[in-house]
């Protein structure tokens, strides 16, 4: 019988490029497309063989357990999960050393605010060490990109190059055959305090594999979404909208609304007098009227009343009454204009 697949997630980030919407709750816990961020992250292994017994394994930050655990619960019963706590921020590497205990066998791994489109399936028969996923970009100066031999294996991984002469890179998806080779490469890395800036990062640990004879390869991705920043949520809201996510057909069978397809809006959601969409999702409980929205987020028990609102994202709980163009306000929040 094989070893269950482990899923890593490092997620203990602290979200500052999503504030203020991560003071009060963890990155992968906003809204999108009328579910998390990390709903759609778990989605991503659904063609892995042998999915139903994979053991997920989520590494998060002080105090995000009280947050992401109940939540995993109420909509992922079904799945097996460790947690382990990264309280202090020493980078990827560190967060996947914490949990080592639970990492043994063949595992993935995939960063919390990134979403890639790709077919695991035959994973079960992949005979090299590892696998990156890339995909082509035409300025890779920000990432990390990977170097390929004749062979197609990977000779190492370049973290923010300074040309372009390379642009395969990487989307922070990986599949190792043993965590345990894994982990004796990022105690390696520790050792040599292979770091920057005091953080260990994956990239040194997989050039570590690399350079002790392990053979990993690169696969291509069409489809790589961010999730980690307010502009780019936006588009990943847009795509997934575009992909299934949206419900317009039921949405506009509403009274006193304007539907624009795509949109996602919650049955819970009350609207009156709104011009909704396209490129709109509206969370549980959210109460809107006499308002018009397009290409914005607007998360559970939100209010919003007499506004024009446009590339916006409006947190849980959050208030907005008067008239605006484009607003980015956290959860429990309160303006009048």
């Amino acid at each position: 019988m094989k070893d269950p697949w482990k899923i890593a997630i490092p997620m203990a980030g602290l979200g500052t490029r999503m504030r203020p919407h991560t003071w009060s709750k963890p990155k992968p816990l906003i809204h999108l497309a009328g579910r998390t961020v990390l709903d759609y992250v778990l989605d991503q292994f659904k063609s892995l063989p042998r999915f139903k017994d994979a053991e997920f394994v989520l590494i998060m930050g002080p105090n995000q357990e009280d947050l992401v655990a109940p939540h995993m619960q109420a909509n992922h019963p079904d799945k097996k999960v460790h947690y382990f706590t990264q309280t202090c921020m020493k980078g990827q590497s560190d967060a996947l050393y914490l949990a080592r205990e639970a990492l043994k066998g063949p595992m993935l791994m995939a960063f919390s605010d990134t979403l890639i489109e790709t077919d695991l399936s035959t994973l079960d028969n992949e005979s090299l060490d590892g696998v990156a996923w890339v995909k082509p970009v035409p300025d890779p100066r920000r990432f990390g990109v990977a170097e390929v031999g004749k062979d197609n294996l990977i000779t190492r991984l370049i973290e923010k190059p300074k040309d372009i002469t390379n642009n395969l890179a990487v989307v922070g998806f990986y599949y190792f055959r043993s965590g345990e080779a894994l982990m004796d490469a990022i105690r390696i890395q520790m050792e040599k305090d292979i770091s920057l800036n005091g953080e260990f990062f994956l990239v040194d640990a997989i050039n570590q594999m690399i350079r002790s004879g392990a053979k990993l390869r690169i696969q291509e991705v069409d489809v790589w979404l961010d999730a980690g920043k307010p502009e780019a949520l936006l588009e990943t809201n847009r795509h997934l909208l575009e992909h299934g996510a949206a419900n317009s057909t039921e949405a506009a069978k509403r009274k006193g609304i304007t539907v624009i397809p795509p949109v996602y809006i919650h049955p819970e959601a009350e609207l009156r007098d709104c011009v909704i969409g396209p490129h709109v999702s509206i969370g549980r409980k959210a109460i809107l009227s006499r308002s018009v929205i397009q290409n914005s987020i607007v998360e559970q028990e939100a209010e919003i009343d007499q506004m024009v609102l446009e590339n916006s994202l409006i947190g849980r709980q959050a208030g907005i009454k008067g008239r605006a163009e484009a607003i980015n306000i956290g959860d429990n929040s309160w303006i009048e204009i």
